[in-house]
C-alpha cells in the first residue's frame, strides 16, 4: 500500500466515523465494571431531585445498553449523573469540541474565523458533516485540541489518533463541562464565541434534532448536537448533548449510550431520558 493509498483510507475511516459506517480492527474502550451504577441527583429543591432520580431511572428500567446521563439545570442548582465518567467513543459530538477548540484558537490571537471556516463549521455542526470536520481536525491538530481541552478542563477526553476524531474518548463530565461553558460567561470562551456555537446548535436539520430536545415544552429554546456510529464492539453508540433555556430553567442534557442493537433504539434511550427531565423540570 503507498503512503498515498494509506492517507486516503485514514481519510475514508475518520469520514465514516459518525454516519453508522461498522469500523473493525480499531481499539475500543474498557467496558463498564460490572457494579450497576444508579442514578444521583442532587437539588436545591429536594423534591425535584427526588423525582428526577425515580423517573430517570424507571424510564432506563426496561432499556438495554450501557446508558450514561447528565443533567445540570442553573436555576434550580439541579444535578444528575449516572456512569459520569465511563468513557465512549465520541462519534459526531465531538463536533461541539472542534468547533470550541476553533473559536478558542482564533481567540488567542484576536482574528475572526475566514469565510472558508465558517462553511465549514457551518456544514460541521447542523449537518453533521464528517469532511468538513476531517479538514478542521486536520487543520487544528490534535496539539490544539488537546490544548483547549487543558483550558476547559476537560481532563477525561482524549482525541483520536491518526485522524480519528470519531474514536475521541468522551464522557458525561466533560460535555456537560463543555456545555456549561458555551451557555454562561467564562475565562475559555468569549461571547461572541459561546454564541456562534449555540447558533449552530440551534439550527442543526430537522432530521437530526432527535435526542435531548425530545419532549421539551414549546416555550423552552433548543440547542442540540447528536452522534450515531457502529462498530464490531458495543453495536451502536448513540449520544446526544443539548442545552435549553425557558420556562423558568437554564438546563443542559448529555446522554451517551452505546450497546444499542440499532440506531433507532439508541435514540428512544435517549429521548425517554430526555422526555423525563423535560417533564420535571417544567413542573417545578
Amino acid at each position: 500500500m503507498t503512503h498515498r493509498t494509506a492517507r486516503h483510507r485514514r481519510g475514508l475511516v475518520a469520514t465514516a466515523l459518525g454516519t453508522g459506517v461498522l469500523i473493525t480492527g480499531v481499539a475500543t474502550a474498557a467496558p463498564a465494571t460490572a457494579a450497576t451504577p444508579t442514578v444521583s441527583c442532587t437539588s436545591n429543591k429536594a423534591a425535584l431531585a427526588t423525582k428526577l432520580k425515580k423517573d430517570i431511572t424507571a424510564a432506563l428500567t426496561t432499556r438495554k445498553g450501557t446508558v450514561a446521563v447528565g443533567l445540570y439545570d442553573r436555576s434550580t442548582n439541579t444535578t444528575c449523573t449516572l456512569r459520569a465518567s465511563t468513557a465512549y467513543d465520541s462519534a459526531s459530538v465531538v463536533k461541539v469540541t472542534v468547533l470550541a477548540t476553533l473559536l478558542w484558537d482564533a481567540q488567542r490571537t484576536s482574528r475572526a474565523l475566514t469565510s472558508r471556516e465558517k462553511t465549514l463549521a457551518t456544514n460541521m455542526i447542523t449537518k453533521s458533516d464528517n469532511a468538513s470536520t476531517s479538514t478542521l481536525w486536520k487543520q487544528l491538530g490534535v496539539t490544539k485540541v488537546k490544548k483547549f481541552l487543558t483550558a476547559a478542563k476537560m481532563t477525561q477526553t482524549k482525541p483520536g489518533a491518526n485522524g480519528y476524531w470519531g474514536l475521541t474518548q468522551i464522557t458525561v463530565t466533560d460535555e456537560q463541562k463543555l456545555l456549561k461553558l458555551i451557555t454562561a460567561k467564562n475565562t475559555v470562551l468569549k461571547d461572541a464565541s459561546r454564541s456562534y456555537i449555540s447558533t449552530l446548535m440551534g439550527k442543526v436539520i430537522s432530521s437530526q434534532r432527535w435526542g435531548t430536545p425530545y419532549g421539551r415544552p414549546s416555550g423552552v429554546s433548543w440547542h442540540v448536537k447528536n452522534g450515531w456510529l457502529s462498530r464490531a464492539t458495543h453495536g451502536w453508540r448513540i449520544h446526544s448533548v443539548g442545552t435549553f433555556k425557558g420556562g423558568g430553567h437554564d438546563y443542559m442534557i448529555s446522554v451517551l449510550t452505546q450497546d444499542n442493537s440499532t440506531m433507532n433504539y439508541g435514540i428512544t434511550t435517549i429521548q425517554n431520558v430526555a422526555k423525563v427531565i423535560h417533564k420535571d423540570l417544567a413542573a417545578s
